[in-house]
């Protein structure tokens, strides 16, 4: 009695192998097509940071004229994380300040920038460069 019984067996036997193979040359090859150029740009992108460069020139914007012309240049907006924004400020006196128009600042930047949705600000002293 030999390995395969009938010619069938045999025939079946091959064409899973033969996909088998099919299979791992394509997952093989996948690293050798052609990858689209928008994809490759996102990966650069993402990889080099600038697009968060990009968000953080749009959120100094937005900060600026939500803090208005009088107390922006006496503060400098930092990280944005889980929806608290850390402002620097030159100085205790303009935090206090600041700290007085936080819900108005906060309705501007909800305005402003939707999408970052920003829900507290927190105040710190330190130096503005």
């Amino acid at each position: 009695m030999s390995l395969y019984d009938t010619p069938q067996a045999r025939a079946a036997d091959l064409a899973t192998d033969f996909a088998a193979r099919r299979d791992r040359e394509d997952r093989r090859s996948y690293a050798r097509r052609p990858k689209k150029i928008s994809d490759v740009v996102a990966q650069l992108l993402t990889k080099r940071g600038y697009g968060r460069v990009a968000a953080n020139e749009t959120l100094a914007e937005a900060w600026a004229a939500a803090a208005g012309s009088r107390l922006a240049p006496a503060s400098r907006p930092g990280k944005l994380s889980r929806g608290t924004l850390e402002v620097t400020v030159t100085n205790s006196t303009t935090m206090q300040e600041f700290t007085f128009q936080k819900q108005q600042i906060l309705a501007e930047l909800g305005r402003t920038l939707p999408d970052a949705k920003i829900r507290n600000l927190r105040f710190r002293v330190g130096q503005i460069s």
